[in-house]
């Protein structure tokens, strides 16, 4: 007899909703450039920038285009009726401040605001001036990121506390030895888990977890389990000349406290220069500046570790009459992948006729691309790539 076929190794479960339509929001103290940074990045001046706390208040909502050459090229090559790039949601709310955890200022809505979203972008002020206003008296990224952090973690010690308490008295009805008894018993046994390691000073993100442990997770929401990218807020002198007493220490911070999270300067106060400016303009800027050739922004660079931040990808579908990125996650299959356009594609899928972009690009063409053999037909099970050119079949 031929030897069984080893099982495949069980695929990790991701913490966060599955879903693709993701969103993230600016975390940060009052006046650290937060509301700002979320104009410049929309092109709107939805953000109420203020000297001031709490200018912000209602949260305001842009939907930001992803810089993308592969999208730009697909456009050259099909010219499109109409082309839609792929999106970031972002979202912009008041300042949190310390004892937010507790109602503090607008603590609770403030975090309430965050458990909607599915990561963030923290705004880390890194720049002296005396007409700004810093809430805490002066200028300390480390103390503000350390105020944050502890505020994201004691709400998230709050809100498992009674989960925990929840489990505990449903446990009492179900007995010791249904298979709903098992259930409960495990549950608890990794809320217990999650309580330990945020007692601990840990965010749930930087603990090691299993797929049923994550599934738990998901079902918490928790803010700490919440991607993180930190934005240090520099002066414009201090971004172009790439130097900055806190960032050193800043990076020392996360690299103690959350390893592995992106870290990215940039200035806001350059920022809102550039925004008004053409892409010529822009050029020439960047020269003048002494920065590296081409667009001095760090926005598009912004937008995009957001959007990988929460383990998006994206593929394309192309013709005359558009060319458009689609937003998935990261592992997708090619049925859900094709029920993002529309539920039917899920329901009746039959097959995708799917090319690489690096393909087409190399052959110039479609038909050069099945001409060579490269364009492909993949069933159900076949994941998604990012940068995939799919052509979906469904059945009647």
């Amino acid at each position: 007899m031929p030897p069984k076929k080893k099982n495949e190794e069980t695929k990790k479960i991701m913490l966060g909703r599955p879903g693709n339509n993701l969103k993230v929001r600016i975390v940060g103290l009052p006046n650290v450039g937060k509301s700002s940074f979320f104009n410049t990045l929309s092109q709107t001046d939805l953000g109420k920038a203020a000297n001031f706390p709490y200018a912000t208040i209602d949260p305001e909502e842009a939907r930001i285009p992803l810089p993308d050459e592969r999208f730009n090229w697909l456009c050259e090559l099909y010219k499109p009726a109409s082309k839609v790039p792929a999106f970031l949601t972002c979202i912009d709310i008041a300042g949190l401040t310390a004892g937010a955890s507790t109602g503090a200022g607008l603590g609770n809505a403030f975090l309430s605001h965050v458990r909607a979203v599915d990561g963030i972008f923290q705004v880390v002020r890194a720049f002296d001036d005396a007409e700004v206003i810093h809430v805490e008296g002066d200028v300390d990224p480390l103390r503000d990121m350390h105020i944050i952090s502890t505020e994201l973690r004691l709400k998230d010690i709050e809100w498992v506390e009674k989960d925990l308490e929840r489990l505990k008295k449903g446990a009492k009805a179900l007995g010791t030895s249904s298979l709903a008894a098992k259930a409960r018993a495990e549950e608890t046994a990794t809320v217990e888990k999650i309580l330990a390691l945020l007692a601990d000073g840990k965010d749930v993100r930087k603990g090691n977890w299993n797929n049923k442990e994550v599934e738990i997770i998901n079902g918490l929401n928790l803010l700490t389990a919440k991607p993180i990218t930190y934005l240090v807020n520099l002066s414009e002198k201090d971004f172009v000349r790439k130097k900055n007493k806190w960032l050193a220490k800043i990076k020392g911070w996360i690299d103690e406290n959350n390893p592995g999270d992106a870290l990215i300067p940039f200035s806001v106060a350059l920022e809102e220069r550039l925004v008004d400016m053409s892409d010529e303009e822009k050029i020439a800027e960047a020269e003048k500046l002494g920065l590296p050739k081409g667009n001095p922004s760090a926005l598009g660079k912004i937008t995009t570790a957001g959007y990988t931040s929460l383990d998006l990808i994206r593929y394309f579908t192309c013709g005359p009459d558009e060319v458009r990125a689609w937003t998935v996650r990261k592992g997708i299959k090619a049925p859900q992948a094709a029920g993002v356009i529309h539920s039917d594609f899920e329901n009746k899928f039959v097959c995708g006729e799917i090319m690489s972009y690096e393909d087409l690009k190399e052959h110039g063409s479609e038909a050069q691309v099945k001409a060579a053999g490269k364009l492909r037909q993949q069933g159900k099970p076949y994941e998604i790539v990012d940068g995939d050119i799919c052509y979906w079949k469904c059945g009647a």
